[in-house]
């Protein structure tokens, strides 16, 4: 990878912007009388949260072994992609790079914030051509490059991951919403050696907690610098931080549901390869199959007849709808209906 300064890719408005900075949370008191925000002296939660969730960034600092300066915390991973297009990208000037189909979160707040987006088609595989990464990147010259990595919608984990981080003259985004289901390593572990990475994870998937909404972006301190500057004063709640923090201290039930998960995958997969009308069963390292079928369409209504509701993926994965693993009795449900199609 080519040297550079990160302060060279970042939007000058961004550079010269002063964070809002709360001074109860800067400092440490014994016994404060709060009057200072405005708040209402009753109820439970009655204060704002901490704005550097600084109990929350020590906890995940011991749990991914690197310092809490290179953690930033987001109103899930949705708030820190839309941070990091806008601290980078120059609306109406400057683009981003995806790969197709991935994520459609992307593209969705590249637009919003009137970002060109450039694709690149991965292969039958669902890989990345790297020819044609190198000829892409050099031409159309995108500021920051998301990889999804196992891929949403297709499961699979992308190979190689480091020669596009190494070989990409801007921001490498790194999307791990599905890691702790895959036995790829994550990307945190490479965060030393590029000064341009930022690897996101998320609460919402295998620590099963969607409706608390919290993101997590790993980078160097320069970059998570720049994220805490432009995000909201209090973007994550009380609520949620501290039932973060409390299922930190009780990982081992975690560890135990990703177990279970992984478990019916396997199971899943056996049962779907022995059902008429599914044609391929794609790998995944995530925790959901993309399933080619000979009339997806067909199949998609019919579950949703029976109020099973997957994602369609057609046109753009022409017959393929893809399906998250559920509980045991939910998985039995789909394979009985899928076997009366």
């Amino acid at each position: 990878m080519k040297e550079f300064n990160i302060n060279s890719l970042v939007r000058k408005n961004i550079l010269e912007l002063q964070p809002y900075i709360s001074f109860r949370d800067q400092n440490e008191f014994e016994n404060p009388v709060f009057m200072d925000a405005n708040e209402s002296p009753f109820g439970e939660y009655n204060r704002y949260p901490d704005s550097t969730q600084k109990e929350l960034k020590n906890k995940l600092a011991a749990l991914k072994n690197v310092s809490a300066q290179q953690i930033a915390v987001g109103n899930g991973s949705d708030e820190l992609i839309d941070l990091i297009i806008k601290i980078f990208c120059e609306p109406k000037k400057d683009s981003i790079m995806v790969m197709n189909p991935s994520f459609a979160m992307y593209k969705f707040y590249a637009s919003i914030n009137e970002n060109k987006v450039v694709t690149l088609d991965l292969d039958k595989n669902f890989q990345i051509n790297k020819d044609l990464f190198l000829t892409v990147s050099e031409q159309e010259k995108p500021k920051i490059f998301f990889l999804c990595s196992p891929n949403n919608p297709t499961g699979n984990s992308i190979q190689d991951l480091e020669f596009f981080i190494e070989n990409f003259n801007g921001i490498v985004v790194v999307d791990e919403a599905y890691i702790e289901f895959s036995e790829q390593k994550s990307c945190i572990e490479l965060l030393e050696k590029y000064p341009n990475l930022i690897t996101l994870q998320t609460f919402s998937k295998a620590w099963g907690m969607a409706g608390a909404r919290v993101g997590v972006a790993y980078s160097s301190d320069s970059i998570i610098q720049l994220i805490n500057t432009v995000k909201a004063p209090y973007n994550v709640n009380s609520l949620s931080l501290n039932i973060i923090m409390q299922l930190i201290n009780y990982k081992i039930i975690i560890e135990e549901n990703i177990k279970n998960t992984l478990s019916e995958i396997s199971r899943l997969k056996n049962e779907l390869l022995n059902v008429e009308c599914v044609k391929r069963v794609f790998p995944t390292d995530a925790n959901f199959f993309l399933i080619e079928f000979t009339n997806a369409e067909k199949v998609y209504q019919e579950l949703l007849k029976n109020e099973i509701l997957t994602s369609k993926r057609s046109p753009q994965i022409p017959d393929c709808i893809r399906i998250n693993v559920g509980k045991k009795e939910e998985n039995n449900k789909l394979i009985n209906v899928l076997k009366g199609i």
